[in-house]
Parts: C-alpha cells; structure tokens; sequence
C-alpha cells in the first residue's frame, strides 16, 4: 500500500540552538549532512512516484543526500512563517509573552495556524492524488510536517502541538480501513533495524 513519507531536513545551526527557522535559507551543519546521508538506507528500497520539497536549501540538500528522485519545489511546504519571530526561540519569546504558542497564536508578521493548514492542505490534495501511482515523499520541516500530519488525520493545525519530530527522521501517512492514518512516526534511521 502506498504511503506519504514526509521526511524533515537534518540539523541545522539553528534547528540546534532552537532558533525558528522558515525564511532564513540555512545549509545544513556536518552533523545535519550526516543524518540526512543515514536516510538512504531506509528510503532506498522505496519506489517514489512522486517527491515534493520545500524551496529550503536545508530541504533539498537533504533529498539530495538521502537519495531521493528528483523533486519537485512546492512552495507551499515551505516552514511555518514566523515573521517576527524568525531567528528567535520560544525561550527569548516566552520572555514578554509567556503564554505565547505557534499553534495556537502563529506568529506577529508571519503565518496564522489557519494559513499554515490551508496550505499543508494543498500539499496534502496533491500527495494524495499521486498516492494512486505509488510513494509520495514530502521533504520538509518540522512545524510544517507536524501541521500536516495532524490535518491528515483530521485535526486542526494546533494538533500538530502532539507530534514531536527530530530531524532528519521518515514519518508515513497512510489509510487503514479507508481512514487515514498516521502509518510511522519520527523514525530515526540509527533507531531502525
């Protein structure tokens, strides 16, 4: 049964520091090229129909080194917008806005829950109607990746807030019963096998 493998990017400086990453076009770290190189073995023995990517250079590089056919640039899989926010982490935000949380407030100058879902909803339409002719791999980020999987399963954005996901890690979407489900989550390749 086909599935849709979204697949999140290796480390990055700021994706250690915890900074919020979705504009700021940054490569990934030594240790980020290397996680993305251990995603090969697991995603080799795929036949993908089709692989969406973020416009990231963080995404692409990472597709590429995971072995991935070529893909295609769907903007709409670009991270979260944080406006604002960007470069900056919860920690600093928490400062003058304790309460403050991406999925449920989006971010000042950036992206509403209600933005972000509608456009992983596209990302997801278009998946799915690929899904027919086999494995659809979506190459993202984390908050976006999250956000998707939680509209998949028929949550809104905010559900997203329940799926932690590392990088450089494979996560399967899929149907059981004729219900979508989530198939896989946050699969590390060095916790495989």
């Amino acid at each position: 049964m086909a599935e849709i493998l979204l697949i999140r990017h290796g480390q990055t400086e700021w994706s250690l520091s915890g900074q919020h990453t979705s504009v700021t076009d940054l490569d990934l770290t030594t240790v980020g090229v290397e996680q993305a190189e251990r995603l090969r073995p697991l995603l080799a023995p795929l036949e993908f129909t089709k692989v969406l990517s973020s416009p990231r250079r963080r995404a692409l590089r990472t597709a590429e080194l995971a072995g991935l056919p070529p893909v295609t640039i769907d903007e709409d899989l670009a991270e979260w917008a944080y406006g604002d926010y960007e470069g900056i982490t919860s920690d600093e935000i928490h400062q003058t806005d304790p309460d403050w949380t991406i999925w449920r407030d989006g971010a000042p100058g950036g992206e509403s829950p209600e933005q972000v879902g509608e456009r992983l909803d596209r990302v997801l339409a278009r998946a799915e109607t690929a899904l027919a002719m086999g494995n659809v791999g979506l190459v993202g980020h984390g908050h976006a990746l999250r956000a998707a999987a939680a509209r998949w399963i028929g949550l809104g954005t905010e559900g997203g807030a329940l799926l932690w996901l590392d990088t450089a890690t494979v996560s399967a979407l899929g149907f059981e019963h004729g219900r979508k489900v989530i198939r896989r989550w946050n699969l590390v390749p060095t916790t495989i096998g």
